[in-house]
């Protein structure tokens, strides 16, 4: 059963208590990705026969598999990829940004350019659950940003063969090319390249703690979107809601994994108990309810505060990667929000809208970060250059103050690279 804790009557730490793993993966991901970066495909394949339990002979999803999997979709499913990928796609559009130029009276310009990476490696989880959404909305932003070539790796399943549905939305995002590799060896695989999978300059997407810690130990010879954790949901809601809806979008992320984190705060002890009885009421109903059970017992809790505004507070200090205002008047409350991945206004808007259909990205910032880093957006497939442009009279005006200002840093050699165009030969 979940928690009840009243704030101000417990300690702090125990409200604010996150569970993070404590499983160390770090030697062992080491040891893949030097194997990868020494065997290439042979070691892709050999991971994947020891992992997934598939034996395959070639890596690259072919164009006849595509066809076959798109052949087994159900075409109502088809064309919730479409909708909901049109969403995404008008809510990103509005995210792209021009350079800019700067040009001054004396000649001098100045700009900035805003470019795309060359490459984008996206990572789709496998295992316990497939995840389409994942695929439409870690690939769309990229393609917005005019990435050339975005390549999906993701593990097969024992049959060698990729989940239709993961296909499906792969389709419908436009991704080039597929692999079939998991996995830290995946990651491997994108940042150094093998004979089959070429090298990224990015790589984005959620994965276990194998795939979190190699991204962390591939970051700075690419980029990485960020090391996800666990899943979250906060709730913030009054008395007034209905306690099967609230339990219900709590459960929504229980349900992920077993290190999930469901956290209601409300101003009403009586709605937490309402929350709490129905929470034990839904779970027994939940195709995953031993993972929903564990994550609710192990990470969940209800936390009873004065009143709304320090139910703000507290979720800002938790910082969660989804944040549901159910109140009355949700928009009142939301510039007092400071510290979360992605908002949920109002009685009439789960969670799980924005998971799948709404259009904002459900790439979120977890444990915390929220705090500083940012839902996955356009900006995270581009790179900005900037560039500078002098005339000759206009480096003659402030050459003495260059090289003044580099021999205050005591670097003689640059003072002379902008001292000596302004000497007389």
């Amino acid at each position: 059963m979940i928690k009840i804790l009243k704030f101000g009557e417990v300690k702090n730490e125990e409200i604010f208590a996150r569970t993070i793993p404590t499983d160390s993966v770090e030697d062992a991901v080491s040891n893949i990705i030097a194997t990868v970066r020494n065997d290439g495909d042979a070691a892709l394949l050999a991971y994947t026969k020891q992992f997934d339990h598939a034996e395959l002979t070639s890596l690259q999803v072919t164009e006849e598999e595509m066809e076959e999997a798109i052949s087994l979709v159900e075409p109502r499913f088809m064309e919730v990829l479409e909708k909901a990928a049109a969403n995404i796609r008008k809510y990103h559009e509005q995210q792209k940004r021009d350079g800019f130029r700067l040009e001054e009276s004396n000649g001098v310009v100045m700009g900035q350019r805003v470019l795309p990476v060359d490459r984008a490696g996206l990572y789709v989880p496998g295992g316990t659950a497939a995840y389409p959404s994942t695929v439409l909305m870690d690939s769309i932003p990229a393609k917005i940003a005019g990435v050339p070539e975005v390549v999906m790796v993701t593990p097969p399943g024992k049959d060698g063969k990729i989940n239709p549905a993961i296909l499906a939305a792969a389709k419908v995002a436009g991704i080039d090319k597929i692999f079939k590799v998991g996995g830290a060896q995946a990651i491997a695989a994108l940042a150094y390249g093998t004979e089959s999978v070429p090298k990224v300059d990015k790589i984005v997407g959620p994965g276990n703690a194998y795939v979190a810690e190699a991204k962390k130990q591939v970051f700075g010879l690419v980029s990485i979107d960020m090391i996800a954790g666990p899943s979250e949901i906060l709730i913030v809601s009054d008395g007034k809601m209905n306690p099967a809806y609230t339990a219900a979008d709590l459960l929504s992320q229980a349900e992920h994994d077993r290190m999930a984190s469901a956290v209601l705060v409300t101003d009403s002890m009586e709605f937490a108990l309402q929350v709490q009885e129905e929470l034990e009421k839904q779970i027994p109903q939940l195709l995953r309810s031993e993972i929903a059970r564990a994550s609710i017992e192990n990470n969940g809790k209800i936390i009873v505060a004065e009143d709304l505004w320090k139910a703000i507070e507290i979720a800002n200090e938790i910082a969660p990667e989804h944040l549901e205002l159910c109140v009355d008047e949700p928009f009142k409350y939301l510039e007092a929000v400071r510290h979360a991945g992605s908002v949920f206004m109002g009685r009439n808007c789960p969670e799980a809208l924005g998971d799948y259909l709404a259009g904002p990205n459900h790439t979120l910032p977890t444990s915390g970060t929220a705090r500083f880093s940012s839902p996955l957006s356009v900006d995270d497939f581009v790179k900005k250059m900037q560039y500078t442009y002098y005339t000759e009279d206009a480096l003659r005006d402030v050459a003495q103050d260059v090289a003044y200002f580099a021999e205050t840093e005591g670097l003689t050699g640059h003072a002379k690279s902008a001292r000596i165009r302004t000497e007389e030969t």
